[in-house]
This record gives structure tokens, sequence and C-alpha cells, in this order.
């Protein structure tokens, strides 16, 4: 029981960071296909 409480955590510890990543992967993502329709609207106003 020790040991699958020890997988489980070790599981755990890894799988928290490698899901912050792509979180923020996806979000830096958005951020910037924000800013090109942003640089889009400016080039049709100039």
């Amino acid at each position: 029981m020790k040991r699958l409480a020890a997988l489980l955590a070790i599981t755990f510890a890894v799988s928290v960071p490698l899901a912050g990543c792509n979180t923020f992967k996806g979000a830096g993502q958005d951020v910037q296909k924000a800013g090109e329709k942003m640089e889009d609207a400016a080039k049709k106003r100039q």
C-alpha cells in the first residue's frame, strides 16, 4: 500500500508541472493570435 501511495505521489508531482507548461503555452498562443489580429486591424486603418 505504501508503494502504491508513493507511486501515485510521484506521478502527481511529475504531471502537475507538465500540465502547467501546456497551459502557459496555450495562453501564449492565444495572446499571440490576439496581437496578430490587432496588428491586422491597425494595418487596415492606415
